[in-house]
């Protein structure tokens, strides 16, 4: 009875392991929602960023573009910082995964990441 028990715990144990990344996905998008500018079409700027992530029309994504910071890095990865360079306003969402934005302010590009904080 007692191994029972044991192997019962362990596989519970296995399990919840197993499941790490969907809690992870999942606790990522209950505070914030995350994509990139990816490029334009003949309506305007498009934004991989749609009802599947919860976007909806009139919402402000703030943007930041990824650059490199000069000099040797200490740990790997260090060497990139995130810097805010303005925001879009979501115009018509097209798709379970894409909509199309309008620029608020700044100078968003393609390739830039967007991202929507919950409050």
């Amino acid at each position: 009875m007692l191994l029972k028990k044991k192997i019962t715990i362990a596989l519970a144990g296995l399990a919840m392991l197993g499941a790490a990344p969907t809690f992870a996905q999942g606790i990522g998008h209950s505070f914030f929602m995350r994509g990139s500018i990816v490029g334009k079409d003949s309506t305007g700027t498009v934004v991989c960023v749609g009802k599947a992530d919860g976007a909806t029309v009139g919402q402000v994504l703030e943007v930041y573009r990824v650059q490199s910071t000069p000099g040797p890095s200490k740990t790997p990865g260090a060497g990139f910082r995130r810097v805010a360079v303005g925001h879009v306003k979501i115009d018509h969402i097209f798709d379970d995964h894409f909509a199309h934005v309008s620029v608020a302010d700044g100078t968003p590009a393609v390739h830039d990441i967007v991202e929507l904080r919950k409050k």
